[in-house]
């Protein structure tokens, strides 16, 4: 089974568009309106629903959509106690847009004074713990409901470590290493409950690595004081370390620019991290955002090592507009001179609703773009 994940043709990023009868729900429990057992209840019916369309487009996994989660990083942040951090709630995520527009990098955004945990820039007051298994909760019940193998998505070392206000936190602890080696313990211990509990596909999502070749952020980190390089070279450490030991499982990880309503997140191309990233990085498969011209050419993936699969986010799921199934099939023609055809695959550029906002298209759109990617990689690969 595990080999067998490890070479799927076609794939999800992990989050789908939050249907209105479940944001509602959210709201009314935000409210005090309605009790966390009745939200659960909206919360399951959403994801068996997600779960049948996912498995009648023809994925080869699928996920529970995101559905229990108002942001993709709660899989951290939500899980754990330590940060000093406002609670997140439905009119917080809602608030994020700037004059009906979600908050781009050139807005001040991700460092206030009051925030939530990961989302945005946060000390600490106490050292991490793991307080509630959000990602078990999600695969065990999405596992029970699904025919195909269920994958779940973790936020990775790097974006937590970039959201991290170490200046600020220095009581709790003296040096960044202390601080991730908690937040590699805290995700091994997350990795192990989701293997003992029979998940055999984890997706790291890292979209903090496009941060190394974006110059904004880069001096963002020098300002701070701290070295870029250093910073990197922590993170490709710890992602592997969370990995260590776990040879029954298939692991991915995704980088991405932005998503949430066109965001622009980050600009660069993967040339000055592709060969430490490539070769250095553990995981199986690299889900990579290739949707846009600003993630360069496939010239970078000559250093994806034999064995590796690289997914190509070829779909977008930021704009409505279809693509077009001869268009991504010369698209990945164009890649197989540098990467050859056994080792590709398709996939969306990200997941449709990095937060339960939601990206600016429709069900039917997000529907459709998941049809063209099956149907394109049984095109290709049969």
């Amino acid at each position: 089974m595990v080999n067998e994940l490890a070479k799927i043709r076609n794939d999800v990023v992990g989050s789908l568009l939050r249907p209105a009868h479940l944001k509602e729900a959210r709201l009314r429990y935000d409210e005090g309106k309605i009790g966390v057992e009745e939200l659960r209840a909206v919360e399951d019916q959403a994801i068996r629903e997600a779960v049948v369309l996912q498995e009648k487009v023809g994925l080869a996994v699928v996920t529970d959509g995101e559905y229990r989660r108002l942001n993709f990083q709660d899989s951290f942040g939500a899980s754990v106690s330590g940060f000093d951090a406002r609670r997140s709630d439905l009119r917080f995520m809602e608030s994020l847009s700037k004059e009906g527009k979600p908050l781009q990098r050139w807005d001040a955004a991700y460092q206030v004074a009051e925030g939530a945990a990961i989302l945005q820039r946060r000390p600490v007051k106490e050292r991490l713990r793991l307080r509630r298994n959000l990602p078990l909760e999600e695969y065990q019940f999405a596992s029970r409901v699904a025919k195909r193998p269920v994958k779940v998505t973790l936020i990775g070392p790097d974006r937590i470590s970039q959201r991290f206000d170490y200046q600020n936190s220095k009581a709790v602890y003296a040096a960044m290493d202390g601080f991730m080696a908690d937040v590699v313990r805290i995700e091994r211990e997350i990795i192990r409950s989701l293997v003992d509990a029979g998940c055999r596909y984890v997706q790291v999502d890292a979209p903090g690595y496009t941060a190394y070749v974006d110059p904004p952020s880069l001096e963002a980190m020098r300002q701070r004081g701290e070295d870029p390089m250093e910073n990197f070279i922590r993170s490709l450490k710890a992602d592997n370390e969370i990995l260590r030991g776990f040879t029954d499982v298939t692991f991915g990880i995704h980088l991405c620019r932005g998503n949430q309503r066109s965001m622009w997140h980050r600009e660069g191309t993967y040339d000055a991290i592709a060969e430490r990233l490539f070769s250095e990085l553990n995981h199986d498969r690299f889900l990579l955002e290739y949707d846009s011209p600003r993630a360069g050419t496939f010239a970078p993936l000559r250093f994806v090592p034999k064995g590796k699969v690289v997914v190509l986010g070829l779909v977008s799921t930021k704009v409505a507009a279809l693509e077009k199934i001869d268009d991504l099939k010369r698209r990945i023609d164009e890649a197989t001179q540098v990467v050859p055809l056994e080792q590709l695959a398709l996939s969306p550029q990200c997941g449709f609703a990095s937060d339960v906002v939601g990206n600016l298209i429709s069900e039917d759109d997000q529907k459709r773009k998941l049809e063209v990617v099956v149907e394109t990689a049984r095109q290709v690969w049969g």
